[in-house]
Parts: C-alpha cells; sequence; structure tokens
C-alpha cells in the first residue's frame, strides 16, 4: 500500500469514539502501509491530558480489540500520537494547535496534508469548522474533513452547518461519514445487483412486489435518554443508515464505479423521492414508544426523559420514487429499540406468479447485515414424501475464516478517506433531499402533537414492535417477511 504523508487532528480524541473505532482502524491501515512513516496523530480534547498518556490510551485501545499484536509496531505505531489540551471556542487554541501541526508537518515530511475528524458532539462541528477556517488551520497539500452524523437536526441546521464547512473545504473534500456504507453486506448491494443477470433482469416493478428494511435494536435509550429525546427513531436511523440503504435499492445503474458516475446515479434518483404530505404521513407511518417490563424502564421512565415525551423510539414508514428501476415500488422501513433481538436486513419480495401448484409462495431475496452477514433466495421445490411445495433457501454466506478478515467499517472508510475516495461517503444534494423528507414526516407530526392528538402507538419490548405497522402496506394481504 502507498504510505501517504498527512497529519490527522482529532476533534474529541479523548471521546469513546477515537478510542473504540479510530484508534484500533488507523493501526490496522499502519500495519498495512497505508500511513506508517510521514503521519502523525494530534488529539484534542479539553482533557488535560499529556502525549505519553494518549499513547497510553492508543495502546490500550490496539489492545482491547487485537488478540494478538507486536508490541513493537503498537509502540512505534502510538509515538505518531500526540495531545493538545484544546476548548473549541477559544480562538487562542487554534494557533497553538496550528503551531504543533506545523511543527508535526516538518518532522514527518508530511507535506502540508491535513486530516481533520470531527468525533465530539455535533453542537461543536460549526464552530470548529469555522475556526479552522478564519484560524487558516489548513495545509499547502491537501485538506479534507470527515465529519460524523448526525449532521444538522434538521434541513435548516443541516444548511447552516454545510455553509459553513465550505467556508473551508470544497465539498470534494467533506467526507460525510456513515459506518453502515463501510458494512460488508452494504457493499455487496451493488455487485449483487448488477452483476448476476438472475437478479438484475428483476430488478423493477414488473416483479417486485415490495421492499422491506429492518434495523432493529435490542436495547432501549440506557444513558442517551438526554440526546435522543431530542432525536428519535425518525433522525437517529432512518435520516442517515436507512436511507443510504434504500438509495443503493434503488438507484439506476452507473455508467461506471467512479465516485463521480455512483453519485450522479443516486442524485438522479433521489430527485424523484416523493415527499409525503401530512395525509400520506398519517396513512403511511406509524410511530410508537417502548413501554416497561419486569426487567426494563418504559421510554418515558428512563433517565433524563421527559415523562410527556412525543419522541418515538419506533418508526415504520415508506419511501417511493418516480423515476429510476423501482418507480412506484414502495419501499417499506422500520427501526426501533427493544426489538426482540438485535438484527439488520432487508427483504425483496417477488410477485405472485399464477402456476398449477396453487399453493406456490412468491420467491423472496434476503440480505441479512447484522449479526451476520449473508444473502439467501427463497424458492419453491417440491417436497420428498408427499405431495405439495416446500420452502427452500438458496445461500450465500461467509466462512467464520472470511468473516474473520473482513474489516470493520470505520477502517475501510478511514481508507476511503485517506485515498481520496468519496465514493462511500453521503454529498450534500443526497443529504439535502433525505432531510427534506424527515422534515415533512416531522412537520406533519408536530402538528398533531401541537394539536392534542399525537397517535403514538406504545408497544411491548422484546416483540417486533407495535402491531399497527403492518398497517403501513398498501394492501392488507402484505405484511413485514421478518416476524
Amino acid at each position: 500500500m502507498k504510505n501517504i504523508p498527512v497529519i490527522m487532528i482529532i476533534f474529541g480524541g479523548s471521546g469513546d469514539l477515537a478510542h473504540r473505532k479510530l484508534y484500533p482502524s488507523l493501526f490496522n491501515l499502519y500495519e498495512q502501509g497505508l500511513i506508517h512513516d510521514n503521519f502523525a496523530v494530534i488529539g484534542t480534547a479539553r482533557r488535560p491530558w499529556s502525549h505519553e498518556y494518549l499513547r497510553g490510551q492508543v495502546s490500550d485501545a490496539i489492545h482491547e480489540t487485537h488478540d494478538q499484536v507486536n508490541e513493537n509496531e503498537v509502540k512505534d505505531f502510538a509515538s505518531h500520537f500526540y495531545y493538545q489540551s484544546h476548548d473549541v471556542t477559544n480562538v487562542e487554541h487554534y494557533e497553538t494547535l496550528k503551531k504543533l501541526a506545523q511543527e508535526l508537518d516538518d518532522r514527518y515530511s508530511a507535506q502540508g496534508n491535513r486530516l481533520f475528524y470531527m468525533a465530539m458532539a455535533p453542537r461543536f462541528f460549526g464552530t470548529i469548522a469555522t475556526h479552522i477556517n478564519d484560524q487558516h488551520l489548513t495545509g499547502s497539500g491537501f485538506n479534507r474533513i470527515v465529519v460524523e452524523k448526525p449532521f444538522g437536526h434538521d434541513l435548516a441546521s443541516a444548511e447552516e452547518l454545510n455553509e459553513e464547512i465550505t467556508a473551508s473545504f470544497d465539498e470534494n473534500d467533506i467526507f460525510r461519514i456513515d459506518h453502515y456504507l463501510g458494512k460488508e453486506m452494504i457493499q455487496n448491494i451493488m455487485p449483487m445487483r448488477f452483476t448476476n443477470p438472475l437478479i438484475k433482469n428483476i430488478w423493477s416493478g414488473d416483479y417486485i412486489k415490495n421492499m422491506q428494511i429492518t434495523l432493529a435494536e435490542r436495547l432501549g435509550v440506557e444513558a442517551r435518554g438526554g440526546y435522543y429525546d431530542t432525536s428519535g427513531a425518525l433522525r437517529d436511523m432512518v435520516q442517515n443508515h436507512i436511507f443510504q440503504i434504500i438509495t443503493l435499492l434503488a438507484m439506476p445503474e452507473p455508467k461506471d464505479l467512479s465516485s463521480d458516475s455512483v453519485h450522479q446515479a443516486k442524485q438522479d434518483l433521489l430527485k424523484s423521492l416523493i415527499i409525503p404530505t401530512p395525509e400520506e404521513v398519517k396513512n403511511d407511518f406509524v410511530r410508537g414508544q417502548y413501554l416497561g417490563s419486569d426487567t426494563t424502564f418504559a421510554y418515558k421512565k428512563e433517565p433524563n426523559v421527559d415523562p410527556n415525551s412525543t419522541t418515538e423510539t419506533f418508526v415504520a414508514g415508506k419511501a417511493k420514487f418516480t423515476s429510476g428501476p423501482l418507480a412506484g415500488v414502495p419501499i417499506y422501513f422500520r427501526t426501533g429499540k427493544e426489538f426482540k433481538e438485535k438484527k439488520t436486513r432487508i427483504d425483496i419480495v417477488l410477485k405472485h406468479i399464477n402456476n398449477p401448484y396453487g399453493q406456490a409462495h412468491s420467491n423472496n431475496i434476503t440480505i441479512e447485515v447484522d449479526p451476520e452477514s449473508k444473502i439467501y433466495i427463497t424458492i419453491n421445490g417440491k417436497k420428498i414424501d408427499e405431495p405439495g411445495i416446500r420452502r427452500e433457501d438458496l445461500t450465500y454466506a461467509f466462512s467464520k475464516e472470511e468473516m474473520a478478515k473482513v474489516p470493520d467499517g470505520y477502517e475501510r472508510l478511514l481508507h476511503d478517506v485517506f485515498v481520496n475516495d468519496s465514493t462511500n461517503f453521503t454529498h450534500w444534494s443526497e443529504l439535502k433531499r433525505y432531510w427534506e423528507f424527515i422534515d415533512a414526516v416531522e412537520n406533519a407530526w408536530q402538528k398533531e402533537n401541537e394539536a392534542g392528538n399525537p397517535e403514538i402507538t406504545q408497544y411491548l419490548p422484546y416483540r417486533m414492535g407495535p402491531k399497527e405497522s403492518n398497517d403501513i402496506f398498501e394492501s392488507p394481504t402484505e405484511h413485514w417477511i421478518y416476524e
């Protein structure tokens, strides 16, 4: 691999994300040689750490995530890390940070390349971006910024943040990261669609009845009640993860696999996304909150949650497009907390056909993303010892040995940032369209709340969310495949 020279500044270097994901992923890229001799990482946060203390934290993070490591490599890797106590609201601190970055650039021959990573609370994103610009933190080489979700709270705040960031960085240098796009089976959607005639030739409304996306979480909000009560399932999961999946499923085939072509195909699709009216929100969406049990709190009893909260911990809804291969095909989605199990899966439901075996079911294509990684096609076959049809699965799955080689989503996406490949990141035009959809739903719900008649279903924990989620299907014979 190419040894890329760069000085990386992580805002939030003492945080959980940096410890659990960024430091182990950077170490893997170091072992692979993508970064090695000519890089340094500056971790910044309010805490009064030293360089040595940060290096100890980096070493601990690697040992916690790797079964076996070469201790000399860990030590050498950690020696590239430096700490700068930093208040992101204090302009003078950016001057200190700038001096350290230049010193390290000279020491490691980083060629003026800078990579900025926002791994802190979203409310600071705009402040950091503004001061990177007005304090001239950018270098003479490439300058790239990675922004974690959520990118804004609604369209207006997202537009404001985007303006602040684009004051310092070109669109092509902004990497809005969503770790879901680094997951193995999400990255398998395009190869599955475009390289298999069996699947490619039926990827249309002529053969597909609907698509269903489930992102189920086993846990409740736990310690995140304060944050979650200002967000909810729609903003927390649908605006990013689910819409990323929907776009990959519904986009037209790009002319090639370059980042520009893939994003052009996505943008062409999203122009035709139908923004729901208040009446469509009422008919096509269900929101709910989980109740308590002997072992769990109800959502409204969770710490830091308003006891009169109207924030949803579950949402089911529908998206449709007027163009693209799936024009007119309903794409149903649901996500929530306190489900019976943690699961991310996609079900493509094919239409029934007339056949002499009247009891034959439709074929389905299922992509399991988490916790297993596999694709299977459910087909009909003959029963062995009696008349009739039985169901069988044709499965594409990885062995344990193969799964052990699958890189973490953050490792994949950090690699792409270093090599300047934005294919698996979100462009502003796409994000803007997602927010237009989300705002339409949120605004309709807000009007219900203000009228004193919010339709929020209460559902029992450790099941599949409220039964009312089946009411969003266009036909009474349709239902969720995954039950």
